[in-house]
């Protein structure tokens, strides 16, 4: 289990903490006069008492009271009904209990979701994705059905979605376990607003739920505590749905917008109720392919608290007995200093979805939410390889596995004049091979401190420069394939479209192959490519152990790694040993192929004179 780290073992806590009491105490002084003013007197209590007391009593009657005539008993009743009736309006109301007296649900419902409503808490206690593709569920679970991203072990917990989190944990239980009265709105048959309100003689809460056509809903709350504005925030407590093992759970990290940088903090760099203060576009949780965002109406005043709790969940769903340790990850978003208004996208990290969800920012310059589709350090070349990838998919076959076959294919063609540069290099270099070798003879007496080594350098340059050598150029088009291995495998690990998509035997391209034949496919691939390339300056001793430690090296790296990557590289490889062949029936393929047999010969007839 990744490592737990405290707040209070934070370096610099002790002086965080003495600067929080001296705000504290200016604080304190700075808003005395206005917590005078407003705040209720005590001293009206007991004159409250006395005045309702008076009428018990017999008050003295003066002199001209006594001289009055005694007044008709009608006429008396009738005055003195009006005067009990004036008093009674102008005492304080108390103010009126607000409770449901046994739990119900409400359920919402659009073309994307459907969220199950209790009245218990107020909270989401189901959240289904029922957006259909070919008449099936788009997201679905491992049993196929529609996935519901609340995650039911954790939320019965920690928290369903939509509950509120206090710092106060007696007030945090109460809120979210109170039953609440709910009032609907309906438009054409369907749920736009839900409205829970709970009240007692000491706490006063109000949440408000507004629906549209979308993945997006808006939310209000506000809670009173004995006359007084507590922080309550809406929060996604406990992870998701889709999460099932420990992997699953690792994948989980708080996100977020801030002054429109987009970040995020891995599982184990959060540390459980911490409070993120600063101006946030959006925040939220996140996991491989699902997210919740709030989107906060004042982004300049937001608290993120994070929330990172421990769960025992099954190693393996076919032994439940069986349970390993795992963190579950949630998140609160709100205003610190009153009621919250915020807009709460939760659902899939789809590339369509994230830009469609406007995000009015201060500067502008992240119009929506494609930032919670994180591609990392290579993050425009991976969307843009995904953008090619969709367009392939819904434009020439409707199929994710075809789709990455054929665009490996274009790459390789496109990378087919680098790899023809490549073996032109390396045969120019093995031409001059025998001039560079004379040259470092010549100077290897002399230590590579000493100034004459800048004179081997410069004649070894200037040999290059004769024959027109670049001494990179052969090793340029070998790394851009594996350049690109990484985009591709955070764009394959990442993008929601290829979760479950199936392709011959592969049943998911985001998983890894259950039958391993990709791995497989891959090393020997691999292999025939090495024994295919003329390496005509590496020693034959040499060449025949990276013939065979590259592609078992490739393979113990993909063995585990998804189906789609293994695809994108064995299809690679596999245009690339036609290339190969191609080249070798070249004039510069036979060249090459000669040299190094020559080359290979000498190195064995060197071998018979040493035994």
């Amino acid at each position: 289990m990744p490592e737990y780290h405290s707040p209070n073992q934070e370096p610099g806590s002790e002086q965080r903490m003495l600067l929080i009491f001296v705000l504290v105490f200016l604080v304190i002084l700075l808003f005395e006069p206005l917590l005078k003013k407003y705040m209720p007197q005590q001293p009206a209590a007991p004159a409250e008492k006395t005045q309702a007391q008076a009428p018990a009593q017999t008050p003295p009657q003066t002199v001209a009271q006594a001289k009055n005539p005694p007044e008709h008993p009608v006429s008396k009743g009738k005055a003195s009904a009006a005067a009990a009736k004036s008093a009674k309006e102008k005492e304080p109301q108390p103010v009126a209990n607000k409770k449901a007296t046994s739990e119900s649900e409400t359920v919402v419902q659009n073309d994307y979701y459907q969220i199950t409503f209790t009245n218990r808490g107020a909270v989401a206690k189901s959240w289904k994705l029922i957006e259909k593709r070919n008449g099936k569920p788009k997201y679905d679970d491992e049993k196929g059905n529609p996935l519901d991203l609340v995650n039911a072990e954790a939320a019965a917990k920690y928290g369903y979605p939509l509950s509120l989190w206090t710092y106060d944990a007696a007030l945090r239980d109460k809120l979210n376990s109170v039953l609440y009265v709910v009032t609907a709105q309906q438009s054409g048959g369907q749920v736009t607003e839900l409205t829970f309100e709970y009240s007692d003689a000491d706490v006063s809460v109000r949440k408000v739920f507004r629906f549209d056509k979308t993945y997006v809903m808006q939310v209000e709350s506000s809670v009173m505590s004995k006359g007084a504005t507590v922080a309550a925030y809406p929060a996604w407590p406990a992870g998701f749905g889709d999460q099932y093992n420990n992997v699953g759970y690792h994948a989980g990290q708080i996100i977020y917008q801030n002054n429109n940088n987009i970040d995020q903090i891995a599982l184990k760099k959060v540390s459980g109720g911490n409070t993120l203060h600063g101006t946030y576009d959006w925040a939220g949780v996140s996991d491989a392919y699902f997210a919740t965002a709030f989107l906060p109406k004042d982004p300049q005043n937001v608290a993120v608290i994070t929330l990172r709790n421990p769960l025992q969940v099954p190693k393996d769903p076919q032994s439940p007995n069986e349970t390993e340790a795992v963190d579950v990850l949630g998140v609160a978003v709100g205003n610190p200093s009153g009621p919250t208004i915020e807009r709460v996208f939760a659902g899939p990290k789809s590339l369509d979805t994230l830009e469609a969800i406007p995000v009015p920012t201060i500067s502008g310059d992240s119009p929506d939410l494609r930032g919670v589709l994180n591609f990392g350090f290579w993050g425009s070349f991976a969307r843009a390889l995904f953008i090619w990838l969709r367009w392939t998919y819904q434009h020439w076959v409707p199929n994710w596995g075809w789709a990455i076959v054929i665009q490996t294919f274009i790459i390789a063609v496109v990378l087919f004049p680098l790899r023809f540069s490549q073996m032109k290099s390396a045969l120019k270099m093995q031409k001059v091979a025998p001039q560079i070798k004379a040259i470092q003879e010549k100077y290897k007496k002399y230590s590579m401190r000493d100034p004459r080594k800048q004179e081997m350098n410069a004649e070894i340059g200037e040999i290059y420069k004769r024959e027109g050598v670049n001494p990179v150029g052969g090793c340029l088009p070998m790394i851009i394939p594996i350049i690109l291995i990484w985009p591709y495998y955070r764009m394959l690990d990442l993008v929601i479209d290829l979760r479950h998509a199936h392709w011959l035997w592969i049943h998911d391209l985001s998983s890894r192959d259950p039958y391993f034949l990709l791995p497989i496919f891959l090393v020997l691939s691999q292999l025939v490519t090495q024994r295919m390339v003329p390496q005509v300056g590496m020693d034959p001793a040499q060449q025949k152990m990276m013939n065979w430690m590259m592609p078992l090296m490739m393979g113990f790296f993909f063995f585990n790694l998804a189906a789609g990557l293994n695809l994108y590289y064995v299809v690679y490889n596999l245009f690339s040993m036609v290339q190969q062949s191609v080249i070798n029936r070249t004039s510069l393929g036979r060249e090459m192929r000669e040299m190094a047999q020559k080359r290979a010969r000498k190195q064995a007839g060197k071998g018979k004179v040493k035994t």
